[in-house]
C-alpha cells in the first residue's frame, strides 16, 4: 500500500526538503501551499515521476482548514502521515524596543498552535482508521529562551511571539498524543535548530560558538529526525519532542 503523507508550508525552507524526500520514497505527497507559481516550481524541481499533489490556502483564513479537508475528501485521499509545518514570516514583527503587537502575536500564535490543531483534530474526525502520525515542526526555542549574545540587535532580531507559540506547539504536542492514543495515533514534535542559508557568516560564526556541534544545521540534517518519526519502527514514541539542534539546549 502506497503511503500518504499531508504537508503543510510544503514549498517553504524546510517544507522543500519534506517534500522531495517522501516524494523520493515513493509515497503520495499532498502538500500545502499559499501560491501555485510555487507548487509550480517546486514540482519541476522534484520531477514528474512522483506523486505530488499541490493543495492552494492561505491558513489565515477562517474556513482554511475545513476547505482544505473537504478537498482531500472531494479528491478521494486518506492521509496516514500529516506534517504540520506551515508559518509564515509576515508575522515575526517587532517594533523600536523589540516588542510586538497583538495582532502579530495572535496571527503567529494562529499558524503554530491552532491550524495544527484544526488540521490534527479534522483529519482524525474526518479519518481517525487512516491517521497513523501526526509531526509538528517545532524550534530550539520552544524549548529555551533565545540566547542574546546570537544577535546583533536583541530583542528586535528575537521576536517573542515565536518562540511563545512554539512551546505551546510542543504542549499541543502532548495533550494530542493523549487523546489519540487510543486510536493508535502517534503524535510528535521537532524541535530544530537553526538552519544555515538565511543568515550571513558572523551570524553563523556567532552560533557556532553557542552550541556543542559547533555549526548551524544543513537543509540535510532536516529529514532524520522525520524519517524516524513517521517509520513503523518509531512506535513507541509517542508525545515526545525530539531536540534535533546539534545540543543547542543542552548549554
Amino acid at each position: 500500500m502506497i503511503e500518504t503523507i499531508l504537508i503543510t508550508g510544503g514549498t517553504g525552507k524546510f517544507g522543500r526538503q519534506f517534500v522531495k524526500h517522501f516524494a523520493t520514497k515513493g509515497w503520495q505527497v499532498l502538500f500545502t501551499t499559499t501560491s501555485q507559481d510555487n507548487a509550480d516550481k517546486l514540482m519541476r524541481k522534484v520531477g514528474n515521476d512522483y506523486r505530488l499533489i499541490p493543495l492552494i490556502v492561505d491558513f489565515t483564513k477562517p474556513q482554511a482548514v475545513q476547505d482544505i479537508i473537504k478537498q482531500i475528501q472531494d479528491f478521494g485521499y486518506t492521509v496516514n502521515h500529516l506534517i504540520n509545518n506551515a508559518r509564515s514570516l509576515d508575522f515575526l514583527k517587532t517594533d523600536s524596543l523589540g516588542q510586538t503587537s497583538r495582532e502579530d502575536f495572535l496571527a503567529e500564535y494562529l499558524m503554530d498552535v491552532v491550524v495544527p490543531y484544526e488540521l490534527s483534530i479534522g483529519l482524525f474526525n474526518t479519518q481517525p482508521n487512516e491517521l497513523r502520525t501526526i509531526t509538528n515542526i517545532g524550534s530550539q526555542y520552544g524549548v529555551v529562551a533565545a540566547n542574546p549574545t546570537l544577535y546583533e540587535d536583541y530583542p528586535r532580531q528575537s521576536p517573542i511571539q515565536y518562540s511563545v507559540a512554539k512551546a505551546a506547539l510542543i504542549h499541543l504536542t502532548k495533550e494530542l498524543a493523549v487523546r489519540f492514543s487510543d486510536f493508535d495515533i502517534r503524535v510528535n514534535c521537532i524541535a530544530y535548530g537553526g538552519v544555515s542559508g538565511r543568515v550571513d557568516d558572523s551570524f553563523e560564526a556567532r552560533y557556532a560558538k553557542l552550541t556543542p556541534s559547533g555549526r548551524m544545521l544543513s537543509e540535510s540534517d532536516l529529514i532524520g529526525p522525520l524519517d524516524f518519526l513517521v517509520s513503523e519502527n518509531c512506535k513507541a514514541i509517542n508525545g515526545q519532542t525530539i531536540q534535533a539542534d546539534g545540543g543547542w539546549t543542552l548549554w
